[in-house]
């Protein structure tokens, strides 16, 4: 089982992604969590990655693609896992199709949570009061929309026409429950 999960910064995928890897047992790989743990270490590639994010501009290919390769090789991705976060680019989906052909896996679903940007920005600013996440600045959010805009809608837009019996639209503005059980739907199909 692999799922790729999209949705703009703030739409409740990491929220939604924990659920389902606790339902079916798999990890939750999110690209977010990895890259913020790796600034708790303090060296060159960690101080190069907080000056990216801190200015709400995306980590490079390279270093996501190494990341994510380096994630799957661990015995507890033999079974499946869910993306969070990754790809955002064409290249990383190039990337991450690839290394799973090499592994002989296929993406289960790909489920889309559709937010808008009121509904984004008051959620951010609420997970910013209470993690204090050095990533959730006003500005800094509205140029991770603005990216994902750009770069990662069309990138689910591909998805959406390459695997259309995969692709799932859904409605995030909905409550936690709410989405937590149309998603339970589309991942026990």
């Amino acid at each position: 089982m692999i799922f790729i999960f999209f949705g703009p910064p703030g739409a409740g995928k990491g929220t939604q992604a924990n659920l389902i890897s606790k339902k079916l047992g798999i990890p939750h790989l999110s690209t977010g969590d990895i890259l913020r743990d790796i600034l708790k270490i303090k060296n060159d590639i960690s101080k190069k990655i907080k000056t990216i994010i801190d200015s709400g501009k995306l980590v490079s290919d390279d270093i996501l693609n190494q990341i994510v390769s380096d994630r799957l090789n661990n015995k507890d991705c033999l079974n499946g896992f869910i993306l969070d976060g990754y790809p955002r680019t064409i290249e990383q989906a190039l990337f991450i199709d690839k290394l799973l052909e090499s592994k002989n896996m296929k993406i289960s679903s790909i489920i889309d949570i559709d937010v808008n940007e009121e509904v984004i920005i008051k959620r951010i600013r609420s997970r910013s009061a209470i993690e204090k996440r050095i990533d959730d600045g006003e500005n800094v959010i509205k140029t991770r929309i603005l990216k994902y805009l750009l770069e990662t809608k069309p990138l689910s837009d591909h998805y959406k026409k390459l695997y259309p019996n995969l692709y799932n639209k859904v409605d995030g503005t909905q409550d936690i429950d709410e989405i937590s059980s149309n998603i339970d739907r589309i991942t026990n199909k």
